[in-house]
């Protein structure tokens, strides 16, 4: 499975490649997913009726995974590791991070220089090709 970060998922709704690609074939092969924490940045940032129903549409063609007690877990291990590091990241990251980690998933992001310092998170490609 491979979870979508939210701004891959805007870069997306904006129709920019290869995202929009991307996000497209991965919706028909039904491999991908977001988190609850990429749901709501993308909700919060609808602010109009026409775009929060293209997000809306957009995430029901997702499985949405929550923030749990195994997630939990991981992103508090990834953020004293960073943090011991002197190499932090932002929190909504963190809790990004340890859904991906708690189901052995890839994450999708642009924001690389980020997620590439969390240990064992695995990245995806946005243009595979």
């Amino acid at each position: 499975m491979i979870v979508v970060d939210s701004d891959v998922l805007i870069d997306a709704l904006r129709g920019r490649e290869p995202a929009a690609t991307r996000v497209g074939s991965g919706l028909d092969a039904a491999v991908l997913a977001t988190t609850t924490i990429s749901a709501f940045e993308l909700l919060s940032g609808a602010r109009t009726r026409r775009l929060r129903e293209r997000v809306e549409r957009l995430l029901a063609g997702l499985s949405v995974f929550p923030f749990d007690a195994d997630a939990a877990e991981a992103a508090a291990a990834a953020r004293r590791a960073l943090e011991r590091q002197g190499q932090p990241i932002g929190m909504a990251d963190y809790l990004i991070a340890g859904i991906c980690l708690a189901r052995s998933a890839e994450l999708l992001t642009r924001n690389r220089a980020h997620f590439e310092r969390v240990p064992g998170l695995r990245l995806a490609e946005l243009d595979p090709g």
